[in-house]
């Protein structure tokens, strides 16, 4: 779930815990650009990992024509497109945060690694 289930609004991760040896970490924690997909785009793209990026496999699974396809696909690229940039300026606001002092580069660098969807 990343949307609040009452008012339809993102939600922030804000504790993380190991099963196996209990451990707890808290702090804001961000969801890699995939994850924060709407539900219709993660489908869609799931879609077209399973079926090899075969666009007619994909429009005959989905009971949708090609063209509709095609235009779901290129609305997926633009939301992936601008989540992109969404995380570019907040990297870049990131390092300015390390410059001025504000955070400490092993905090920066995890934060960084987190929006790129690499922890």
């Amino acid at each position: 779930m990343i949307r609040c289930p009452v008012c339809e609004e993102g939600l922030e991760v804000t504790a993380l815990s190991c099963p196996a040896c209990k451990t707890e970490y808290g702090g804001k924690f961000y969801f890699p650009r995939l994850a924060r997909l709407s539900v219709e785009e993660r489908k869609l793209a799931e879609a077209l990992i399973l079926h090899g990026g075969s666009l007619k496999e994909m429009a005959a699974a989905l009971e949708i024509s090609y063209p509709t396809l095609k235009k779901r696909l290129a609305e997926l690229s633009a939301s992936l497109e601008a989540k992109q940039q969404e995380d570019e300026v907040r990297i870049d606001q990131i390092f300015s945060d390390i410059e001025a002092g504000k955070i400490n580069a092993k905090e920066g660098i995890r934060v960084i690694r987190e929006i790129n969807g690499e922890l």
